[in-house]
């Protein structure tokens, strides 16, 4: 399989879920070897060009955020990362004119339509794997992120809430042939009701609402309509993983396991893992391993339909 990037431009237009601050954002094609990049067109004076590699995360409790060496930074990245490598993107320049990626409706499925629904061009590159090849594993108390050995990146999830709305959840999936667009893209950040409560009193999740986030308090369901999936908080929580994940510079062929897991837990993850260069090799994708990534041969039909 050669690298790919999107065919021509898509440009989003919305708010921060966390600032608040309305941002114009544009995915545009890069030739091969480029990988993935963000520039803040708002920075004057200080280098704006933000790598989107794991060694470029910054700690936050609450999205994945991204800065340079200059201190310029962009958050919430989590789910055009996961929409580039649920779709095959392997190179693409996203401007954005602020400090947050636009939460549109709090699921990948927007990024997801614009990317498919413009195309990807094929590049004169073949595409480079992480392929795991020993178990590397990150624990915070009962929180576990473990990556291991498998024949192409597989997501298995576990997820455990008080709140009987969301309760124990597992799922796990391969992500090859399409499976990201199909059984996750669609699926929205979810928090509890007091959570926002207490985030906007420290001035946090400002442009939060029931339009691009699943809130709940206990049993109850506040936004309108529910979940889209009776595991939607599960599978929301793999489509993140997957956007992490892409941070690592190249498809990952592993499984990863998260159980109560997060943004910053799959970040030590990729750490850990880059710091034992036994536990992995780079690899050129033969004709397998290229049938077996998280994009190959997605087509827009593939695209969950919501009400």
């Amino acid at each position: 399989m050669v690298q790919t990037t999107i065919r021509s431009a898509a440009t989003f237009q919305g708010i921060g879920l966390h600032t608040g601050a309305r941002v114009r954002m544009t995915v545009r094609p890069a030739s091969a070897n480029y990988g993935i990049w963000f520039r803040r067109s708002d920075v004057i004076g200080r280098n704006a060009m933000i790598p989107a590699i794991w060694d470029a995360v910054t700690p936050s409790r609450l999205c994945t955020v991204l800065e340079n060496a200059a201190g310029v930074s962009v958050s919430t990245v989590e789910h055009i990362m996961a929409a580039l490598a649920g779709c095959g993107i392997h190179n693409a320049l996203i401007e954005i004119n602020g400090p947050e990626v636009p939460i549109l409706d709090g699921s990948a499925k927007p990024f997801v339509s614009a990317i498919l629904g413009r195309g990807l061009q094929e590049l004169d590159e073949p595409v480079r794997c992480i392929e795991i090849i020993a178990p590397v594993e990150y624990r915070e108390g009962e929180a576990v992120a473990r990556l291991e050995p498998a024949m192409a990146l597989e997501i298995d999830f576990s997820i455990d809430f008080t709140d009987a709305a969301i309760g124990r959840q597992h799922k796990r999936l391969s992500m090859a042939n399409g499976s990201f667009v199909r059984e996750l893209s669609d699926c929205r950040t979810f928090c509890r009701q007091s959570d926002v409560d207490a985030m906007r009193a420290n001035g946090l999740a400002l442009g939060g609402s029931y339009e691009n986030a699943v809130v709940v308090e206990g049993e109850k369901i506040l936004t309108p309509g529910g979940f889209r999936r009776s595991d939607e908080a599960v599978r929301h929580k793999m489509l993140d993983a997957l956007g992490d994940l892409a941070l690592a510079g190249g498809p990952i062929l592993g499984r990863y396991t998260g159980n109560r897991a997060g943004h910053a837990m799959t970040n030590k993850l990729l750490r850990a893992l880059f710091a034992q260069p036994e536990a992995y090799r780079i690899v050129e994708c033969d004709e397998y391993r290229s049938r077996n990534l998280p994009g190959a041969g997605v087509r827009i039909g593939d695209i969950p339909a919501v009400a």
